[in-house]
């Protein structure tokens, strides 16, 4: 059966406490401008990731009285890079909380840290062979 659902992700939500400090820090972790005279109000900002990528939306649910916020305690998408040694140093540079130190497989190494919420998100270096 066919499915009217597209296979393609849009967005990925990450729920914030405070918009104006998330979106100031996620740009500087991902070196996105950061424009001081935006309104930052809510509920949600979203951050370009790149032509044909899925947005990175932070959700402040102002609007929702009877939301509670609750930080993943599981890393809920992975960013690339392709030195993981420097990434881990960039990260580290901005106050990040380090979750897991670098982990080093054979094709893959990856760790984990905090945003400012307590979010945990995660680094990997994929190696492939061109």
């Amino acid at each position: 059966m066919k499915s009217i659902i597209l296979n393609r992700i849009d967005t990925v939500f990450i729920h914030v406490t405070n918009l104006r400090e998330s979106v100031r820090w996620y740009s500087k972790l991902l070196a996105i401008d950061f424009n001081e005279d935006i309104q930052f109000e809510g509920p949600i900002y979203t951050l370009p990731m790149g032509k044909n990528r899925p947005g990175l939306t932070l959700d402040n649910h102002c609007f929702d009285e009877e939301f509670k916020f609750n930080p993943s305690n599981q890393p809920l998408f992975n960013l690339s890079t392709e030195d993981i040694d420097e990434a881990y140093k960039f990260v580290k540079s901005i106050g990040a909380e380090i979750v897991t130190e670098i982990a080093r497989y054979p094709d893959l190494s990856d760790f984990s840290f905090r945003d400012p919420d307590g979010n945990i998100l995660m680094i990997c270096s994929c190696i492939t062979e061109n």
